[in-house]
């Protein structure tokens, strides 16, 4: 078997994807839903080249929204900011959108939740910067 198929191979792989996906380094982690999560969801489903992960984000947050799944909708919402694929105004429109295909109040959870983490990170931005100049 070549090195791309050994298991640590995947798993960097897996690691490497979901680093790119939300912006943020992760480390390997024990156990057998980690393993499925790095090895298979990353490392072959969000890699597979057909779709770019800001296809695939715009699916998740269509898929999470009309499950009402809001809060791990936030999770991607942050993801999609941090990694300049989807504006503010582009997440506002998302939600207003969705509420007319998953219902209104799942589609206003996700626009209220848009507002929240937007501030969130625009919060953060500022505390960052406000360090950096002590």
């Amino acid at each position: 078997m070549s090195d791309n198929g050994s298991a640590d191979s995947v798993r960097q792989r897996g690691l490497a994807k979901m680093a790119e996906v939300y912006g943020t380094e992760f480390q390997d982690y024990p156990g057998s839903h980690f393993a499925v999560t790095a090895d298979h969801l990353f490392a072959d489903i969000w890699s597979r080249p057909a779709l770019s992960i800001r296809d695939r984000r715009l699916l998740l947050l269509g898929a999470l929204t009309a499950q009402g799944a809001i809060d791990t909708a936030g999770i991607q919402i942050g993801a999609a900011l941090r990694n300049e694929e989807l504006t503010e105004e582009q997440l506002h429109e998302i939600a207003v959108f969705l509420c007319h295909y998953v219902g209104w109040p799942n589609g206003t959870k996700l626009d209220l939740l848009v507002g929240t983490i937007v501030a969130q990170q625009k919060k953060a931005a500022r505390k960052q910067e406000a360090d950096r100049t002590e």
